[in-house]
């Protein structure tokens, strides 16, 4: 029996078990196969493990998504989490190039993909909190969101949950750094059925602009003169004077 003789859903079964990359060559060699490769039926799940792969033309974006996941492992992924006045040019040049990709994606997905129930965001440094308010109020069925080693995600994201986040059921925030023991604590007390995780978000150093460490800095030192032993006090101001 030829491919092409079979029905369409056995050829969709046969499409599901290949690779993104394999389903579109396949459905190069007829009108028949591609059409089969073009049905939303057979995306329900999309996983990238490169920014580039968000550009490339072997996936279809569809109402039947149900899972999402992109996760960025890369060596670039450590400049796209320096805070932006401490970047040179060059690594504002790297960034420029990919900085708006993932948002864009994502916009897609809020306008076709309505249906999502997961959505997993690892190593996307340049997401906003303004992505995940969209994604919470157009993807209304979403249960599972995982962000991961996004730095610019903070309490603003946990109180989108609060608000829009109605049929979430789980939720981690892994390495987040911008995100606060206090705007977690606000997730749990408001919306006590959401099972809640976060490793290290809360516990890392969050950003702060120039002028907002020289502040930060005075406010260390006062407290470090505060706690110092008074005859250590005593022999300081003995040397100045």
């Amino acid at each position: 029996m030829h491919l092409t003789q079979l029905n369409r859903e056995c050829l969709l079964h046969l499409f599901s078990f290949l690779d993104k990359d394999s389903r579109r060559s396949l459905s190069l060699a007829c009108h028949q196969l591609r059409e089969v490769f073009l049905d939303p039926h057979l995306w329900n799940l999309l996983h990238f493990g490169s920014l580039c792969e968000l550009r490339r033309d072997n996936f279809v974006l569809g109402p039947s998504l149900r899972c999402l996941t992109v996760c960025w492992y890369s060596s670039r992924v450590q400049v796209c989490n320096i805070e932006d006045w401490l970047k040179t040019s060059f690594q504002k040049d790297l960034c420029g190039k990919h900085e708006a990709l993932v948002s864009s994606f994502l916009a897609r997905v809020c306008h076709i993909s309505a249906n999502l129930l997961s959505l997993s965001l690892s190593g996307c440094g340049h997401i906003t909190d303004e992505d995940v308010f969209s994604v919470l109020q157009n993807c209304r069925k979403l249960r599972y969101l995982h962000l991961e080693n996004c730095v610019r995600i903070t309490d603003c994201s946990l109180d989108a949950m609060v608000i829009y986040g109605d049929g979430l059921e789980e939720v981690k925030i892994d390495f987040c750094r911008n995100v606060t023991q206090a705007g977690l604590q606000a997730v749990r007390e408001k919306r006590p059925e959401i099972q809640l995780s976060a490793y290290k978000s809360a516990d890392m150093i969050p950003d702060a602009k120039p002028e907002e460490m020289g502040s930060l800095r005075k406010v260390l030192q006062n407290d470090v003169m505060k706690n110092l032993p008074a005859a250590c006090t005593r022999r300081n101001f003995g040397n100045y004077q």
